[in-house]
């Protein structure tokens, strides 16, 4: 990230994959400017109309960040907190991805943006993620009751092992994810690095 106070721009940028160039942000005193993939654009700030945070790992990067920007015209683009160095290694930009957006949300407030503020995963996706942990921990607790009844005790503590190894992987995403509104002062500190 670049902060030049002679000009009041604050700058962003990453590589979403190995092949094809960056995709830079720039908060400047007109709005958002964002070049992606070929396409850029200029958004003012008071027509952003949401932002949304969310906790988003990968394989390759297990701290990684996401930020979905709407337009009010139906546009959206996603800036992400890790980026891609070589084949096997997706570099953290936590410092730059926190900076960036802590400046765009000053910038929208003193806009006067009326955005909607997200954070974490859509109400219903985390409801079918919650149903389907809840089914899951059904099934492992019968498990563990069967191996306990036919003396497997070595299968049991396979089960329990499995479960925290669960619990640790995917508790953090689902603590992080919560479905939840925020405000321009207030930005969620478990959704950016």
């Amino acid at each position: 990230m670049q902060v030049s106070d002679a000009e009041a721009v604050t700058s962003y940028a990453y590589k979403a994959s190995l092949i094809g160039s960056a995709h830079r942000f720039e908060l400047t005193e007109q709005g958002l400017s964002w070049h992606v993939a070929g396409r850029s654009a200029l958004w003012r700030y008071d027509e952003i109309s949401a932002i949304r945070l969310s906790f988003r790992p990968v394989s390759m990067q297990q701290h990684r960040f996401r930020a979905d920007v709407s337009h009010a015209s139906g546009g959206r683009i996603a800036i992400l907190s890790t980026s891609w160095q070589t084949a096997a290694l997706m570099a953290p930009q936590d410092s730059g991805f926190r900076a960036f957006l802590v400046a765009l949300h000053e910038r929208m407030a003193k806009a006067g943006s009326r955005a909607t503020l997200s954070a974490g995963l859509g109400r219903k996706t985390y409801a079918a993620v919650l149903a389907f942990l809840a089914v899951l921990t059904v099934a492992m607790a019968g498990l563990l009751i069967r191996a306990l009844m036919i003396g497997e005790f070595a299968g049991a503590l396979f089960i329990l092992g499995f479960a925290a190894l669960f619990a640790w992987q995917v508790g953090g995403f689902v603590w992080r994810n919560q479905p939840r509104t925020y405000s321009f002062n207030q930005l969620p500190r478990s959704l950016l690095p």
